[in-house]
């Protein structure tokens, strides 16, 4: 099988009459109607009946191939967004008397969009973003559990293969939030995930002009259903957006090195630094989850975000965030920009204080992104603001 690099520039295996390297964008609507003469349907290559772009379009497709190869599934399903991809999840899976197991520590709309559906009889459960209290939560009586493999934003690791293995051993399906670890370090369905999903926007995209969504799949059922979802919500990826993913994802490998490359540069700069009280990265010799991030990641690399709290408290974080002119104080992760965030206006906002006080989401604590600029830039444009506070 070729190798990731490869499958990220060929894998949409596009062909045409003319030769072209790149799928082209179908703009296209609907498609015409099943051959009148023979009654025969018209299908997508994976069998299903077509009809509108709402249900398949052939750019759309180009990327899935694209992203099943990267994932090593059986095929996949592109959304208009992350938390579309999550809601068909969600939907597929639950119902009234239900009950789903989410980490406390997640992105903060997947974790309201469960405690929503309250309202439906489905019944929220939280533990901490730690391999064993989850583990000691997982019960039959679960029907969705969700983990994180790096989480938002203490950058804790978990222990994808334990949690999995439990999962399958009790008959929970597994649905892992692969965002921040990417394909490039990590591939859940080979450890018994029952999905994988992305959030485009990020590192597939990888430029900060893209919101997209994708589930990876292993087999055909899960494919049926979830597409039947997709299908009723409207939920599919638009083809202009799945062009400009498609060109993302070509260099995510290159992109995503360097990123986490320069991530442990800065972490290991920050952790020396007067101003820095402590720094959150797996990357580091001391972290409590470099042992787990090098059992589970393919590539000696830790990801590309790290979190870190600065001396003082609010006033000095904001401070920072307000002097940084390289790195820019935005939301978001994985574009070629790197961006600092203050996670208690954006990845913990709807926390309680409680909530956030135990999982160590303190009022000096950042979280920074790096992106492709040169390091040493980086390094530079962070001491001269924190020089400030």
């Amino acid at each position: 099988m070729p190798k990731q690099s490869t499958r990220a520039i060929h894998g949409h295996d596009y062909e045409d009459d003319v030769g072209a390297f790149k799928p082209p964008i179908y703009q296209t609507a609907i498609y015409e109607h099943p051959d009148k003469l023979t009654g025969k349907p018209r299908l997508s290559d994976r069998g299903f009946d077509l009809k509108y772009s709402r249900e398949e379009n052939p750019t759309v497709r180009a990327l899935e191939r694209i992203l099943a190869g990267l994932e090593e599934g059986l095929d996949s399903l592109a959304f208009g967004s992350g938390m579309a991809a999550i809601s068909a999840a969600y939907l597929s899976k639950l119902e009234t008397g239900s009950r789903i197991l989410l980490p406390k520590e997640c992105y903060g709309a997947t974790q309201e969009l469960a405690q929503n559906l309250g309202k439906f009889g489905v019944e929220c459960l939280l533990a901490r973003s730690d391999t064993g209290e989850f583990l000691e939560k997982l019960d039959k009586g679960i029907a969705l559990a969700l983990i994180e493999p790096i989480t938002n934003p203490m950058i804790r690791v978990v222990d994808v293969e334990e949690i999995a293995r439990r999962c399958r051993e009790l008959g929970i399906p597994l649905i892992v939030d692969n965002t921040f670890s990417t394909p490039i370090l990590l591939n859940p369905l080979k450890y018994g995930a029952w999905i994988s999903l992305h959030s485009l926007t990020k590192y597939l995209a990888g430029h900060n002009d893209v919101i997209g969504g994708a589930i990876i799949v292993e087999d055909r059922e899960t494919l049926q259903e979830l597409w039947n979802w997709r299908r009723k919500l409207g939920s599919i990826l638009s083809p202009f957006d799945a062009f400009l993913i498609i060109r993302g994802i070509s260099t995510l490998e290159v992109r995503f090195e360097k990123q986490c490359r320069s991530a442990l540069e800065i972490a290991e700069h920050l952790r020396d630094h007067p101003k820095v009280e402590e720094v959150y990265y797996p990357g580091l010799a001391d972290s409590p989850y470099k042992r787990v991030a090098d059992k589970l990641f393919r590539k000696r690399l830790y990801g590309a975000v790290l979190s870190f709290r600065v001396r003082g408290g609010q006033r000095e974080a904001l401070k920072l965030l307000g002097s940084v002119e390289i790195v820019k104080p935005a939301p978001s992760l994985g574009g070629v920009e790197s961006l600092l965030t203050y996670p208690i206006w954006s990845a913990a906002k709807n926390m309680n204080p409680d909530q956030r006080k135990e999982l160590g989401i303190t009022e000096n604590l950042l979280r920074l992104s790096v992106g492709l600029e040169d390091v040493e830039d980086l390094r530079e444009d962070l001491d001269r603001a924190l020089s400030q506070i």
